[in-house]
């Protein structure tokens, strides 16, 4: 059914005209007049956005394009100066990280957030829901939810063992690298049953090797129906993965499209190398 679901996405998607805010056939995130000032600084000016469902949708752009600004809005990590968006068809400015990741958006850092003085489970258990646990009175009963707890427990196993860190259930997250953490973060994602996952750079400062390991389980996650927004410099990795790209610089959105309308994009590529597109409209990103 997944399969299924993707190859309609995709179908649909190929339909959709290479244009800047370009009305998708079933978006999961939309986003109108949303901006982030900084003093006189004018880190985010978005008109509108859409996300499409069941895809992977890259967030492209120059050092300082407000690509991170304007992910940690849409995730609720910080306030927009106005605008609204929303996410599967409810309304989600305004919500506070933790309500929007209860919904199912969820999502990972470039800079992993993983609790280091906690064991890889703990942290997997942290993110399971419901908690019944959690409540002062009922967790006085605690028949009423050791088989929640229990059920958490086989789930973390089966996510540990899907990112091969099941050998390392017991071990600190402090001690993992730094491409097993975003691993952990990734698996940790997983236990609210997201149907929207926003990757922040995932594959940024992780040898070659957990790369194409990261990649993988990027479009796993698609496969199996869920919708992926990922921040990521890595051209090569954008080409490889991604089913729509977006392109920002300056704060706004100046291109989007697929990833061969993209790198062939005349004012991405002067976004990106100062080239000037009047003179060139030949040059790839590569």
């Amino acid at each position: 059914m997944a399969a299924e679901l993707r190859t309609d996405a995709m179908a649909a998607l190929d339909l959709v005209e290479a244009t800047v805010g370009v009305a998708k056939p079933d978006s999961i995130l939309v986003a109108d007049d949303v901006t982030r000032r900084y003093g006189g600084l004018t880190a985010v000016e978005v008109d509108h956005l859409e996300v499409p469902r069941g895809v992977i949708t890259a967030l492209i752009g120059p050092n300082g394009a407000g690509k991170t600004t304007f992910f940690n809005l849409l995730c609720g990590f910080d306030r927009a100066d106005t605008g609204s968006w929303s996410f599967d068809g409810q309304r989600a400015d305004g919500a506070k990280a933790h309500v929007l990741a209860q919904r199912g958006m969820v999502r990972t850092f470039q800079l992993t957030k993983t609790l280091g003085r906690m064991t890889v489970l703990d942290n997997m258990l942290l993110a399971g829901r419901p908690q019944g646990g959690e409540h002062l009175l009922r967790a006085l009963w605690r028949g009423s939810w050791r088989q929640q707890e229990a059920d958490h427990v086989t789930k973390a196993y089966d996510l540990l063992a899907r990112f091969k860190l099941d050998k390392l259930t017991d071990e600190y997250a402090a001690g993992l690298s730094g491409g097993q953490r975003k691993l952990l973060e990734m698996a940790r994602a997983l236990m609210t049953d997201p149907s929207l996952v926003m990757l922040d750079e995932p594959m940024a400062g992780v040898n070659p090797a957990l790369t194409q390991s990261l990649l993988g389980h990027v479009t796993a996650l698609r496969d199996e129906g869920m919708s992926i927004l990922f921040v990521e410099h890595d051209m090569d990795v954008i080409m490889t993965i991604s089913d729509w790209v977006v392109c920002m610089a300056g704060g706004r959105i100046i291109a989007e499209g697929r990833p061969a309308d993209i790198a062939g994009n005349a004012a991405v590529i002067e976004a990106y190398l100062g080239i000037d597109h009047g003179a060139s409209t030949t040059g790839t990103i590569s």
